[in-house]
């Protein structure tokens, strides 16, 4: 049985109006580029002037390392306000980079789920905390986008994830198993669509870790495309060294090199983020 399968009748409500963009960055591998993704994407946004919510919702709480959140700075964390003890506000710390904050993890979200057991709601905690985030006493401080990271894992938490989101953003490695992992994601996608969110969507797909030297890389971007059409970006992450070594010095690619590859594809997909925005509005 699934967690999905669990959520009772009683946990489904409408969503609540009224809040920021909120794409949650899920696949249920590890290793494809959720986090670097979730950083470097809620960077490159803040750059062009979006004020940008990175959560961290991953028990490893890497996205909150790599944004430079040192553990002993996280004594309000994602885990607080899942379980009801915090408002999000709360555990919202800002990040050296401006417009960008982030909500940071700790490993106590891994025991989430047996701690929530079957509590009513429980799929719509992480909603209700991003519902009261955003008020009209200072809209300067109100964010225009709220980035989740998602665990690599289809448990409790990205399910809450995807319940409190407008869309799904899926990064995907340009690598053999790549599809398979894909269309159990996109099942569990039109799961949460038919019982907790009717408004979800893929907003889309990127593609990571991208050689053009490599056959493979080639071969898997040519399979993606045909089998998700317009839905992949255009914009694909390239395997770049910069990317793997700026979470160890607790920065952003963009930060630790703006002119590298990897920095400019990430400013490419910021854009294209943006631009299919415009187009869901105007639909």
């Amino acid at each position: 049985m699934t967690v999905m399968d669990e959520i009772s009748q009683e946990d489904r409500a409408p969503q609540a109006p009224g809040h920021p963009r909120i794409l949650s960055l899920a696949n249920q591998k590890g290793g494809v580029g959720k986090t670097t993704t979730a950083i470097n994407l809620g960077t490159a946004l803040a750059a062009i002037g979006e004020r940008v919510l990175v959560v961290d919702l991953d028990p490893q709480g890497n996205a909150s390392t790599g944004l430079g959140i040192d553990r002993r700075n996280r004594s309000c964390s994602t885990y607080d306000v899942l379980i009801g003890e915090a408002p999000l506000r709360d555990a919202v710390v800002a990040t050296a980079v401006p417009r960008l904050h982030i909500a940071a993890s700790t490993m106590d979200l891994s025991g989430l789920e047996l701690e929530l057991g079957t509590t009513p709601g429980r799929a719509f905690r992480l909603r209700d905390a991003i519902a009261g985030l955003n008020n009209n006493v200072s809209p300067d401080n109100d964010y225009t986008y709220v980035l989740i990271d998602c665990p690599p894992s289809l448990n409790l938490l990205t399910v809450n994830a995807m319940a409190a989101s407008d869309a799904i953003l899926v990064p995907l490695q340009c690598e053999f198993f790549a599809l398979e992992g894909l269309s159990q994601l996109l099942q569990t996608v039109e799961q949460v669509r038919s019982t907790l969110n009717p408004s979800l969507s893929i907003h889309g797909i990127v593609l990571t870790m991208f050689d053009s030297r490599n056959n493979l890389s080639n071969q898997v971007v040519a399979d993606v495309r045909q089998f998700m059409g317009a839905k992949v970006y255009n914009t694909m992450i390239p395997r770049n060294v910069r990317i793997s070594e700026a979470p160890s010095y607790g920065k952003p690619v963009l930060v630790y090199d703006l002119k590298c590859v990897g920095s400019e594809a990430y400013l490419k997909l910021a854009t294209e983020v943006i631009q299919r925005e415009r187009e869901l509005r105007t639909h």
